[in-house]
């Protein structure tokens, strides 16, 4: 009797220990992922300019500065629109030693003609005051949570009426919603999709990678103030209305978050069987009109940028792969 209590007492230890390993706040770290040539300096390749940071007073997202930057290829002239790449957490996006490194992507492909001309343009979040003060740390400016987790039309407002226009002074941008893509990670990834979900008619390209398709903007009713839905009522969305001519691509990892807001790697998945279900029910009832278009491709990593920086090239490439149309 006292060897089996000594064996079941081995056993209990062990179960409590993978428990242990495998809760939410112990997650294993996952794999780490390489970058490839096309996310680094290439011998030959034309240099674009990085230009920027700049500073800019929102009259939409009021009360609110932020920097952004420009990235210009060697190849564009003024004489032909070219193409738009917007980016969240421009100051993530452009970090040289970073793991998205975005210009140096676009050098490298444009260079060699496989995604068009394009000008980048790099946002970080809003700092709320008259003035744009670094996060303690490196962190996030204070009002990206208002700005990139909210379910409403504001932000691509801000892009569309203020930002393009801005950038337009100096620059001749495309007004093809083809030719206008739109990207970022986490938080910035939902705004991405927010973005072409709400104006169609100005963005239709969008790269998603750890999207934060879940509660984490959800508000209760308060003070009178309706109830303010969070980004795991997308699925829900997408499900209930035709298709919308959007391209987007999903990346994640199995080793994302799960906490109080929810799976993100649960809520990446519900994304994409949502869009593939208003694909279906769209063809079953024969409706006229677009569909989405969807690639994903899942890993084993954590909420970080590592795995969408390594696979960004490839995100690019197919994003683009048939701009401009034959006619």
């Amino acid at each position: 009797m006292r060897t089996i209590l000594v064996i079941h007492a081995v056993i209990v230890l062990a179960m409590a220990s993978v428990a242990q390993q495998n809760s939410p706040t112990n997650r294993p770290a996952g794999v780490t992922y390489e970058l490839g040539p096309d996310s680094l300096p290439q011998p030959g390749v034309p240099k674009g300019k990085l230009e920027g940071p700049f500073l800019f007073k929102s009259q939409i997202i009021t009360n609110t500065v932020r920097r952004y930057w420009v990235f210009v290829p060697a190849q564009y002239t003024p004489d032909k629109p070219a193409c738009v790449l917007v980016f969240q957490d421009g100051q993530r996006a452009t970090r040289t030693n970073g793991s998205l490194r975005v210009p140096q992507v676009m050098e490298n492909l444009i260079a060699k003609k496989e995604m068009p001309v394009t000008i980048g343009i790099f946002i970080t979040p809003g700092a709320r005051g008259e003035e744009y003060v670094e996060a303690p740390g490196g962190g996030n400016p204070n009002n990206r949570a208002a700005e990139y987790d909210a379910l409403n039309d504001r932000y691509a407002r801000f892009l569309i009426e203020e930002m393009l226009p801005e950038v337009g002074k100096s620059y001749n941008l495309t007004k093809d919603p083809e030719g206008r893509a739109i990207g970022g990670t986490s938080s910035g990834a939902i705004c991405a999709f927010t973005v072409a979900w709400e104006r169609p008619d100005a963005f239709r390209k969008v790269i998603s990678c750890i999207g934060s398709y879940t509660s984490i903007g959800y508000r209760p009713a308060r003070d009178g103030q309706p109830m303010i839905p969070g980004g795991d009522f997308y699925p829900t969305l997408i499900r209930r209305a035709p298709p919308k001519p959007i391209r987007i691509f999903l990346q994640d990892g199995s080793n994302d978050l799960d906490n109080q807001f929810g799976n993100w790697f649960l809520a990446n998945q519900q994304m994409l069987a949502a869009f593939n279900y208003a694909n279906r029910t769209a063809d079953q009832r024969n409706l006229d009109g677009p569909r989405y278009q969807v690639k994903h491709l899942w890993g084993e990593g954590p909420h970080s940028d590592n795995h969408g920086g390594a696979i960004l090239p490839d995100i690019l490439r197919w994003i683009w792969q048939d701009y401009p149309k034959s006619n």
